[in-house]
């Protein structure tokens, strides 16, 4: 494991402490007891760590014991979901070409009301900022159940999951820009991860884009259960 520039990677995520040292131990720990994780990219991208470390809500009726290679105590679906989570980021760490990287975080600016022409937003944490904050503007009864993170699912990592108001689990994927037939084949795989995982076909997905091309829009109209919305962001100026 590359350990100095996953540790300032993450750092440049905008990552707190806790969490860093957090990420760099349950990413060691899955490395002491299944390998060199930058050899096991090399040979399935670490799927296979991953499968080896799937438990699923079934597993958890289930009581299906700990069979990992990795001793822990303790809730056994929360410990491999998360040990999961530390493959799946050290993963796009490499795939992110980790000894240039680009820092990814910015800062989030409150911006006032609307009253100028709206314009799309150049950055997808200030659209995921924005949305997070005023997450009943998507929907009336939306709450958002992921701690402000991106959750990791085997197919990805999901920029927002909520529940709505009759408790069905909400996947949220956001794009800058406009959005074409690929969006919505990847909040497609989010939804199909999602339930796999919660044990459920009631799942439901919101694309949230500043325009969607006419191939996304026929791909969203067989698919009940996926709305897209546009936004719209605005920019005051006030002289001093």
């Amino acid at each position: 494991m590359q350990t100095e520039n996953y540790r300032n990677w993450l750092t440049a995520q905008n990552y707190q402490g806790g969490t860093v040292t957090a990420q760099m131990h349950r990413a060691g720990r899955v490395e002491e007891h299944y390998g060199d994780l930058d050899k096991l990219y090399a040979e399935d991208r670490l799927e296979g760590v991953v499968r080896a470390l799937t438990y699923t809500t079934q597993d958890r009726r289930n009581n299906r014991p700990n069979e990992t290679k990795i001793p822990f105590e303790g809730n056994v679906y929360n410990n491999l979901a998360s040990y999961r989570d530390a493959v799946r980021r050290y993963r796009r760490f490499l795939e992110n070409d980790a000894e240039n990287f680009e820092p990814e975080d910015v800062a989030v600016v409150d911006i006032p009301e609307p009253e100028v022409q709206p314009q799309t937003i150049g950055l997808e944490k200030d659209l995921q900022a924005a949305v997070r904050k005023n997450i009943d503007q998507i929907e009336q009864g939306l709450r958002i159940t992921d701690n402000g993170r991106e959750r990791s699912v085997e197919t990805g990592y999901i920029d927002i999951t909520a529940v709505d108001s009759d408790s069905t689990p909400v996947v949220i994927e956001l794009k800058t820009g406009v959005a074409g037939q690929r969006a919505v084949a990847q909040i497609l795989s989010y939804i199909g991860s999602v339930m796999e995982e919660e044990g459920t076909d009631r799942v439901r997905g919101i694309l949230i884009a500043s325009e969607f091309d006419r191939r996304a829009r026929a791909a969203a109209k067989v698919v009940p259960n996926l709305t897209l919305m546009r936004y719209q962001f605005s920019f005051q100026f006030f002289p001093e």
